[in-house]
C-alpha cells in the first residue's frame, strides 16, 4: 500500500509539474509568441511569410523606405534611398539588429496567435512605423561621403528628433549581393556605426579637456602656452601640426594646438580628467530607441604623464562613439542638458491605433550649465576665426574638427562635430570619415551639405 501510494504522489507530481509547464509556456506564447515567430533564424516555422503582410516603413515626410507588395519585401524605389536609410530600416532577413524591421519586428509583422504570420486575405496586417528621419538628407549625406566608410549623424536639439543616422560600409537590401558573407569590402555592413561602433577622436576630445579647464583652472581664459611644434614630457615628444606661437586656450582650441591641450592634460590629472570625461557621458552606454549604444572611452588610470599628454588630445587610448558626440553637441547648445534623441516617431497598428508615439523629453546634464555657454562662445570663435562662416551661411554654428592617428598604415580618422546656436536651426552633428585624413577637408563638407540642407527644408 505504502508503495502505491507512494508512486501515486509521484504521478501526481508529474501531472502538476506537466501543467504548471503548459501554463509557463502559454504565457509565454501569448506574451512573446510574436518575437518567437519573427525571430531571424526561425525559417522553418515562419517559411517565406516572414515580412510578406508587414506593415509599411516610412520617413518623417511620409515616403515609403519599406513595404509588403504580392508577398515579397520591397524598399524604394531609389537605390541611393534604400542605401542610406539601411540601418535605420534594416534588412528582410533582420541581420542589422539596430533596425526597426528588427527591433520592431512584432508589431510590423503583425503576428497574432491565430494566425501566425500569415494573412488569411492576404492584406497587409502588421503595424507601420514612421520615422523622424529624413530620407532627402540621408540621401545627400550618403552622396557626400562617397565611396569612403563612416557615421554622419544629426539631430534637432530642441525637439530631439534624429534627421539623419548613415552607415557605411552598406548593401542594397532590394538586391543582396551573393558574396556579402565573404566579400571583405562589406566587412560591417549590418552594422550601425552611428549606435554601435567607436572611434579615436582626435582633436574633437579637445572640448573635453577644454571643459576640464575650464571648471578646475581659475585662470585657464588668461595663460598662454608656447608652441614652436612640439613640447617634450617626460622624454617624450609631443608633435603638433604647426607652430602656433604663443597662444591662449580660446586660441589653441581653434588652431588646436596640441602643445597646449597636451600640457593642459598634464596638469589636471588623471582624476580631474577623468571626472569631466565621464561627467561627459564617456565609459558609459546611451540608449535611443531601445537601443543600447556602444560605450566612448576615456581610461588613464596609472597613465604616464606622456600618455596622459595624448589622451588630452585625442589619443592615447581614447575611444568616441558618433551617437554620444551629436549627443554631446545638443548639450552643449542646450545649455548643458540635452533633449533625448528619438527615431521612431510613431507605432501605428493595421486598425489605425497608436502603438508608440515619439515624444520631446529632457535627457541627464552633461556639461555645467555655465560652462556650456563659455564652449558655445569657444566654438563659436573656432569657426569664424578658422573654418570660415562660409561653412555654414546664415547658422551661426560652433564646431570642432579631428583628426584622429589610427595607426596600422592607415590614414587618419577625419571628424567634424557641431551645432547651430541660431534658434531657427536648431541641429547638432557629428561626422567620422574613415581614413578621412583631415576632418575639416573630409568630414567638413558632408557636415556643410546636411546643415545647409536641414535649413533649406525647414525640418
Amino acid at each position: 500500500m505504502k508503495t502505491t501510494g507512494g508512486r501515486a504522489g509521484i504521478l501526481y507530481l508529474m501531472i502538476l509539474g506537466f501543467f504548471a509547464g503548459l501554463g509557463v509556456f502559454l504565457y509565454g506564447f501569448v506574451l512573446d509568441g510574436g518575437s518567437w515567430a519573427m525571430q531571424p533564424f526561425n525559417k522553418y516555422a515562419s517559411g517565406n511569410s516572414q515580412l510578406t503582410t508587414a506593415g509599411d516603413v516610412l520617413d518623417r515626410k511620409g515616403v515609403v523606405l519599406a513595404k509588403s507588395e504580392n508577398g515579397k519585401r520591397v524598399y524604394s524605389s531609389d537605390e541611393t534611398i534604400r542605401r542610406s536609410m539601411l540601418h535605420a530600416v534594416g534588412d528582410t532577413n533582420g541581420y542589422i539588429s539596430t533596425g526597426v524591421q528588427y527591433r520592431f519586428r512584432t508589431e510590423i509583422g503583425g503576428y497574432n496567435p491565430i494566425t501566425g504570420l500569415t494573412s488569411p486575405t492576404g492584406k497587409k496586417q502588421g503595424s507601420d512605423i514612421s520615422l523622424t528621419l529624413s530620407s532627402e538628407l540621408s540621401k545627400t549625406a550618403y552622396n557626400k561621403l562617397g565611396n569612403r566608410n563612416g557615421a554622419v549623424a544629426m539631430y534637432n536639439y530642441k525637439t530631439g528628433e534624429m534627421l539623419v543616422m548613415v552607415s557605411k560600409p552598406d548593401f542594397d537590401p532590394g538586391n543582396v549581393p551573393k558574396d556579402i558573407d565573404t566579400n571583405a569590402k562589406y566587412n560591417g555592413a549590418y552594422l550601425n556605426k552611428v549606435l554601435s561602433a567607436s572611434y579615436t577622436p582626435g582633436s574633437i576630445f579637445k572640448v573635453i579637456t577644454t571643459a576640464a579647464a575650464i571648471e578646475n583652472l581659475s585662470d585657464w581664459d588668461t595663460r598662454t602656452f608656447q608652441c614652436k611644434g612640439s613640447v617634450t614630457i617626460n622624454g617624450n615628444k609631443i608633435t603638433c601640426d604647426g607652430v602656433h606661437g604663443t597662444v591662449n586656450v580660446k586660441q589653441a582650441l581653434a588652431k588646436s594646438c596640441n602643445v597646449a591641450f597636451a600640457q593642459l592634460a598634464v596638469e589636471l590629472g588623471e582624476d580631474k580628467m577623468t571626472a569631466e570625461a565621464n561627467t561627459m557621458g564617456f565609459n558609459r552606454s546611451f540608449s535611443v530607441d531601445g537601443v543600447d549604444t556602444s560605450k566612448s572611452k576615456y581610461e588613464v588610470k596609472g597613465a604616464e604623464k606622456q600618455a596622459l599628454a595624448w589622451s588630452g588630445i585625442g589619443q592615447h587610448t581614447d575611444m568616441t562613439n558618433p551617437y554620444h558626440m551629436m549627443l554631446l553637441m545638443g548639450a552643449i547648445a542646450n545649455n548643458g542638458t540635452p533633449t533625448q534623441p528619438y527615431f521612431i516617431q510613431q507605432v501605428k497598428n493595421s486598425l489605425g491605433m497608436t502603438q508608440q508615439q515619439g515624444k520631446t523629453q529632457l535627457g541627464t546634464a552633461l556639461v555645467n550649465s555655465s560652462t556650456a555657454q563659455t564652449l558655445q562662445q569657444l566654438m563659436r570663435f573656432n569657426v569664424t576665426s578658422d573654418y570660415g562662416d562660409d561653412m555654414f551661411p546664415g547658422m551661426s554654428v560652433c564646431a570642432k574638427t579631428g583628426t584622429a592617428e589610427v595607426g596600422g598604415g592607415k590614414k587618419p580618422n577625419g571628424w567634424m562635430i557641431g551645432f547651430s546656436s541660431d534658434p531657427k536651426t536648431p541641429y547638432a552633428f557629428a561626422v567620422v570619415v574613415e581614413e578621412g585624413n583631415y576632418g575639416r577637408t573630409s568630414a567638413g563638407p558632408i557636415a556643410k551639405a546636411i546643415m545647409t540642407q536641414a535649413k533649406k527644408l525647414a525640418l
